[in-house]
């Protein structure tokens, strides 16, 4: 399923036809702008969709640039689609600094994107906006947001985390995503996309089959679990529910 790879320092992208049953390629690339490989004859009528992958950072603004190009690169490819991970927009120091840094769905930086997803003419998923709510004034805290953009730059559709990461881990402390992120209040119904339907969730939703369940009874294709676990929490999330 898997076409290309890209691996510049902190970042890669992977394009994928779903549904398209082929072996794993990896091509490590010194180029700045490497070749796309060839994807076999009968992959033409299959949408190409790319995982951009990036370390964020707290530079909000660098982070935009790196995965600008990334999306640019797979708008060139011929990507339809290219899903951005969690916490796409930034990681912070610490929790004051998140909020501090957080801003609503109609802020500079998903303007950002917008104009971003109209100059590709791909969509966007933005797996996981510090989204500051409409209850941020009361609440002083944020949604964990994904984000759906079409072609045009419109959002049509967001789905707020709705099951938060409070975990205890050994030799590091708590982790308690509660103490500044609200829990979303519902499901998205799935989205028709040119790559398919797609249901939106985020990270530590993956521990809850219900979820999964609910979206693949809707009609959804594609299930997203975009992800920024730490180097403990990956492997005791992903590697017990996959493998």
């Amino acid at each position: 399923m898997l076409g290309f790879i890209t691996r510049p320092p902190h970042r890669f992208l992977s394009l994928l036809c779903p549904g398209l049953r082929i072996p794993r390629l990896s091509v490590p690339c010194a180029q700045p702008r490497p070749r796309a490989m060839a994807l076999p004859s009968s992959s033409c009528k299959l949408p190409l969709v790319a995982v951009c992958q990036v370390t964020s950072t707290p530079d909000k603004q660098q982070n935009f640039k790196t995965c600008a190009e990334l999306v640019r690169e797979a708008a060139r490819l011929g990507a339809c689609l290219a899903f951005l991970p969690e916490a796409f927009d930034f990681i912070a120091r610490d929790p004051a600094e998140t909020l501090r840094l957080s801003e609503p769905l109609g802020g500079r930086l998903l303007e950002e994107y917008t104009r971003l997803a109209r100059e590709c003419g791909l969509w966007l998923s933005l797996g996981g906006f510090h989204e500051r709510g409409q209850d941020w004034e009361q609440t002083q805290k944020i949604y964990n947001c994904h984000v759906l953009l079409n072609s045009k730059g419109a959002v049509v559709a967001t789905y707020r985390k709705t099951h938060l990461c409070d975990v205890e881990i050994p030799g590091q402390g708590p982790m308690c995503e509660s103490n500044s992120t609200m829990p979303g209040p519902s499901l998205e119904s799935p989205v028709s996309t040119p790559a398919g339907k797609v249901g939106l969730a985020v990270c530590y939703d993956m521990r809850f089959p219900e979820l999964s369940l609910a979206l693949a009874q809707a009609g959804a294709e594609i299930l997203t679990y975009p992800s920024a676990f730490g180097s403990v929490t990956g492997p005791a999330h992903w590697e017990p529910v996959f493998s």
